[in-house]
């Protein structure tokens, strides 16, 4: 949101905190509230208004994040689809292997996930340094957890040394959950950035959900190659 703000020309600097629903925003100039409402069109949920007259501080009021689950149809759509050519490609297979289906669907989620990701790289950064408790501290993970992300689909993708892709994914998504489950209990209204900037989702336990599928199946072959 924050860096959506920033694009608007007159903006200097813009600082958000969605806790308590507020932005300090520096201006070179007096910018109608029309101009920044239009910027948060990605944010709809969110209406933006003057507080006490101050035209450098403004309200975020949001309407709430529980839509139900259409909210998240696009990340349904996409794990379908993963879920369905990894079916098709064991089906094409002499003999269903669970091992090979695991790592193909790693593979096909990493690389798609990415790939939002790298349609708004600074967008996504700026977002995943809302919660991720390194991005956090350290903004450039944000940049270089995309990159993690596609080399571990491509490490599935090749077969590259099971061993150590399942390890590094093991423990880069068991660090990601813990900024996620974070959010979650204490009920933090920010967006997942788990596709990147591009679509508006927000964080829940079904972003829980697909950190611990994503733990679990390298826990699963780890284990299944001890």
């Amino acid at each position: 949101m924050q860096h959506l703000i920033q694009k608007v020309p007159g903006i200097r600097e813009v600082k958000v905190d969605l806790a308590s629903e507020s932005a300090d925003i520096l201006m070179e100039k007096h910018i109608p509230l029309t101009d920044l409402q239009e910027s948060l069109k990605d944010y709809p949920k969110y209406s933006i208004s003057e507080i006490q007259g101050n035209q450098d501080h403004v309200s975020l009021e949001s309407e709430g994040t529980d839509k139900g689950i259409l909210v998240y149809k696009p990340l349904l759509i996409i794990f379908a689809f993963i879920t369905g050519i990894t079916l098709l490609v064991e089906f094409n297979s002499n003999q269903f292997s669970w091992m090979r289906a695991m790592s193909n669907f790693m593979a096909g989620f990493f690389l798609v996930f990415s790939f939002f990701k790298l349609l708004d790289l600074k967008g996504f950064a700026d977002s995943y340094a809302m919660y991720d408790v390194i991005a956090r501290r350290f903004k450039p993970w944000g940049y270089l957890y995309v990159f993690t992300e596609l080399a571990l689909g491509i490490a599935y993708l090749i077969g590259f040394n099971p061993m150590v892709t399942n390890v590094v994914t093991f423990i880069v998504m068991s660090v990601s959950i813990i900024g996620v489950l974070q959010s979650v209990l204490n009920k933090r209204e920010i967006k997942c950035a788990c596709l990147g900037a591009v679509f508006n989702l927000p964080m829940s336990t079904v972003t829980i959900v697909e950190d611990a599928l994503m733990i679990g199946m390298s826990g699963v072959m780890i284990i299944g190659m001890i």
